[in-house]
């Protein structure tokens, strides 16, 4: 079976929404996954005792793997099959949860996090492009991406929370094993119900620019991490970023000469694609700055615990479903334009009501904050990621959701670094001039809070109590300054949504001539 898209196929064989429901479950593992480990760091610690290179390794890898990935599994589904290459994922991804879970050592950790990765790369762009191919009507694909982009938000924020009520009951390696069941119904179920959708296949499959992209993306991204962890001006980050540089600058290079290239570099020069990407960029790049210190002003300068860190957070989970939800009918009023400038603004006052915390509780302050930026950011990243899926034909969606997604990973890096840099500029120098306490003890405080506060408990007294204080106080300012610096890029990029088209536009289903919708188990002849 090949030619155009059967409007009616999606609906007659099989619910779109039973597909919607398996899709979004497989991104919920794969977006909590992203953050659960967080809490469980001190105990992988204390039980695997790993070096502080196999630690950052074992942070680190799994992001570094899935968005380096990307690319290269986003344009393979495009050619040999978007449910196949996501069936494979879920089994990749039980397997590595599995691995993870009874890690012995820190080395078997590590391989099964990258895996993870691996599994978590094919899973993320499958999902989005199945949705294209599914959806072809863009009322109700709004609608299903709306939901998607609200479960991936979701999943990142509740991440934390699931990971401190497993390790409240059981060992850290419970954070994997909830992937594994879920998995397990993923799987036959996806196989059943999923369709089956290629591109048109013109071409061979460029395996070398593939590589190109998945080596490069993962040099420049792992450069970036090395400089948010404040190795900015090192031979190894400077080695890292020319050689991720060079490798993408011959990919490019490399797609430009080919007649059918994998990423067709041509939809950044529009308006919808290019911008949208930037806008998701941006998003993520200056909410990283909150993610670096909520958790830590949370449970450190507040005092709670993880699980009251998780329902603090819970209102930014509860309004940006309700965004998602909301997402498709303020797109038809107000259009791409104006929906994503509309989310970069409120996301911008949410941050700027967050800077009025300080070191006592303010719940409502924060609950307020957190239901606007809950609200702000998933009504940026819905407009940006609809808007840019709807601009490319649906043979090309693998690609383009591939892009969309190293966009989401690349910013959250790049945050880091930038935004992370802002913080210990303002944290380090004010604990490293306490009165009473050493130069080694004010130096080792100026890495982080908390360990200031560990550096505060063991000297104790009045020179504790002054250490103790005086980092709270510098991270509170720091907090703020991070938190000015995300408004002021979120209001670059509502100006940089101004550049989105005003009105819907795009690719439908009637002038999608390229586009392969096979059943489930059927093949092309």
């Amino acid at each position: 079976m090949s030619g155009a898209t059967p409007p009616g196929i999606p609906a007659q064989d099989r619910s779109r929404w039973t597909v919607l429901v398996v899709l979004c479950a497989s991104l919920l593992l794969v977006a909590v996954d992203a953050t659960v480990l967080h809490v469980a760091v001190p105990a992988v610690s204390e039980d695997l005792r790993p070096s502080g290179v196999e630690l950052l390794w074992i942070v680190d890898v799994y992001p570094l793997a899935c968005a380096a990935l990307l690319i290269l599994f986003g344009t393979l589904g495009d050619r040999v099959g978007r449910r196949r290459v996501l069936l494979i994922g879920y089994a990749c991804f039980a397997l590595a949860s599995a691995l993870a879970a009874w890690a012995a050592t820190p080395a078997v950790l590590i391989l099964a996090r990258g895996l993870l990765g691996v599994g978590g790369a094919m899973i993320m762009p499958a999902t989005l492009s199945i949705l294209r191919q599914v959806f072809p009507d863009r009322r109700e694909r709004a609608l299903a991406i709306g939901i998607w982009s609200a479960v991936a938000a979701v999943g990142a924020a509740i991440g934390p929370l699931v990971g401190g009520v497993l390790l409240e009951h059981f060992w850290w390696g419970s954070v994997f094993l909830i992937n594994i069941p879920l998995m397990a119904v993923c799987l036959p179920v996806g196989a059943l119900v999923l369709p089956e959708s290629t591109g048109d296949r013109r071409g061979p499959w460029d395996v070398g620019g593939a590589l190109l992209a998945a080596a490069g993306l993962f040099a420049v991204i792992l450069a970036v991490k090395r400089a948010g962890g404040g190795d900015l001006f090192t031979p190894g980050t400077a080695a890292a970023a020319g050689l991720g540089c060079g490798l993408l600058a011959a990919f490019v290079r490399r797609q430009r000469r080919r007649r059918e290239p994998l990423i067709d570099l041509s939809a950044f020069s529009r308006p919808a694609f290019g911008t949208s990407v930037g806008c998701i960029v941006l998003t993520v790049l200056s909410l990283v700055g909150l993610a670096l210190v909520a958790a830590q002003y949370l449970q450190l300068v507040l005092g709670l615990s993880p699980l009251q860190t998780g329902l603090r957070l819970l209102p930014l989970s509860l309004a940006a479903i309700a965004a998602g939800l909301a997402g498709s009918r303020m797109l038809q009023r107000l259009g791409p334009r104006r929906m994503v400038a509309l989310g970069f603004a409120l996301t911008a006052v949410a941050v700027l009501t967050l800077t009025c915390l300080d070191d006592h509780d303010r719940p409502l302050v924060m609950s307020v904050g957190f239901v606007l930026l809950g609200f702000g950011l998933e009504t940026t990243l819905f407009g940006s990621y609809e808007s840019m899926l709807s601009d490319v034909p649906a043979g090309q969606a693998g690609g383009a959701a591939a892009v969309g997604e190293t966009a989401y990973q690349f910013g959250g890096g790049l945050g880091i670094a930038l935004l992370g840099s802002v913080m210990n500029a303002m944290y380090a120098p004010a604990v490293r001039r306490v009165d009473g306490v050493g130069a080694a003890d004010t130096e080792s405080a100026g890495h982080s809070l908390g360990e200031a506060l560990t550096v505060a408990a063991r000297i104790g007294g009045d020179p504790g109590d002054a250490l103790r204080d005086a980092a709270r106080d510098a991270f509170v300012h720091g907090m703020h300054m991070t938190l000015l610096a995300s408004a002021l890029l979120l209001v670059a990029g509502a100006l940089a949504a101004l550049r989105l088209p005003r009105e819907l536009t795009g690719h439908t289903a009637r002038d999608e001539k390229d586009l392969t919708l096979l059943p489930s188990g059927v093949t092309r002849p």
